[in-house]
């Protein structure tokens, strides 16, 4: 049985050019970037063509790009950072409930530390109002913190907008582009960001190497000291094969057509999943949503168990972010948006990649119908229900 993977929102498998291309660096090329030698500067040469093509994607230059561990480095980074260089401006942070948990709990250590922080409320779609964020703002906010594509439910927000009242209060703005990055316009100067958190598994490029755009002249402290690496901001040698690896995805996922395909495949997704009785999609239709997400709930079953099912069938799916996803508790996105605890229980994300196939979502929206009928059956909250 040949498995169908539609959990491209918790990573990516590697594209085998990809992977041609960080062969070399870990055999023949194995330098270090900070050595003298030959081996080390074509090592280096690496690391800055490859600074060179990310910075490039965003419209940002290439010392504004500092290369991390991935998405959850570069969002403690970026506020942490962003915290406690600018304390003497002030305390108080402006993020929204539906960010991913590392902003989530960065953000409540950061309160643990003397940090206020607002968590602003979003609209029935995920959307954050950029009224909202002007009410919010106070003289003593530092930042702003707002994921571009959720991770959740696909919600692609207003960043030129929200850019906007940042500049107007002279107050940072960063964003979290770890699903949305190459997936829909992402420009720094346009949308007026200070930071940038990207991420290469999400992108068809290994795990492990991610990078934070930081503008010119944006202050932050390092939560790591050592060599100096990475203009002073993080230290360590460079992950070069990673790295490498980041910047051919990145070249690779450039391609407009990609776009057009997992959009073309999430509406087909969408439009039958909406046809089996009682099921509601979160989040937006059309192109405010991520062009590969999908996430739907099916009143009175799990989730988990529709997943279960899937699995089974030899099809991966989620029931939303894969770094919470042993939690018990009700998504907070979920939540965030209006959903009732059982509502939240029933949802299942299905997020695609350009490997994915008409055929293989042909044969999904065969099973999925029914495995909803038969958990429905089995259901005793059906049942409750059907009897009131």
């Amino acid at each position: 049985m040949k498995m169908i993977y539609l959990d491209n929102g918790a990573t990516t498998r590697v594209d085998p050019a990809v992977l041609k291309a960080m062969q070399p660096y870990f055999l023949d090329r194995f330098g270090n970037p900070s050595s003298t030698h030959s081996l080390g500067q074509e090592a280096r040469r690496a690391v800055e063509d490859s600074r060179h093509v990310i910075a490039r994607s965003i419209g940002a230059k290439d010392h504004e790009i500092v290369f991390t561990s991935g998405g959850t480095e570069s969002n403690n980074l970026a506020l942490k950072g962003i915290a406690f260089a600018n304390r003497h401006k002030g305390n108080h942070i402006v993020t929204t409930r539906i960010e991913h948990d590392c902003v989530l709990n960065s953000c409540r250590w950061l309160e643990s530390q003397g940090f206020k922080v607002t968590y602003l409320p979003v609209d029935s779609e995920g959307f954050v109002a950029a009224d909202e964020l002007e009410k919010a703002v106070t003289p003593r906010t530092i930042v702003v913190s707002v994921i571009h594509g959720n991770n959740e439910i696909g919600t692609i927000q207003d960043l030129k907008a929200l850019g906007t009242v940042c500049r107007k209060h002279d107050v940072y703005f960063h964003t979290d582009a770890c699903q949305s990055y190459t997936k829909t316009a992402l420009d720094v100067k346009k949308q007026k960001l200070n930071l940038v958190t990207l991420n290469a598994h999400k992108i068809h490029g290994p795990k492990g190497v991610g990078a934070l755009y930081v503008k010119k002249g944006v202050n932050i402290t390092p939560l790591a000291h050592g060599g100096n690496h990475e203009h002073g901001l993080r230290s360590g040698t460079e992950n070069v094969h990673g790295i490498v690896g980041f910047a051919k995805a990145v070249r690779l996922a450039k391609s407009r057509k990609y776009v057009k395909h997992m959009t073309l495949l999430r509406n087909m997704l969408i439009d039958s999943l909406l046809q089996i009785p009682d099921t509601r999609l979160n989040g937006p239709k059309g192109s405010k949503r991520l062009c590969n997400n999908v996430n739907v709930a099916f009143s009175h079953i799990e989730g988990e168990a529709v997943g279960g099912y899937l699995d089974v069938h030899g099809i991966c799916s989620s029931t939303g972010s894969a770094c919470s996803s042993r939690s018990l508790e009700p998504s907070h996105v979920l939540s965030a948006i209006g959903l009732a605890p059982e509502e939240s229980h029933g949802s299942l994300r299905l997020t695609l990649s350009r490997f994915n196939t008409r055929s293989e979502i042909e044969k999904t929206l065969e099973i999925i119908p029914g495995i909803v009928r038969k958990l429905r059956k089995m259901s005793p909250l059906k049942g409750m229900i059907s009897r009131i």
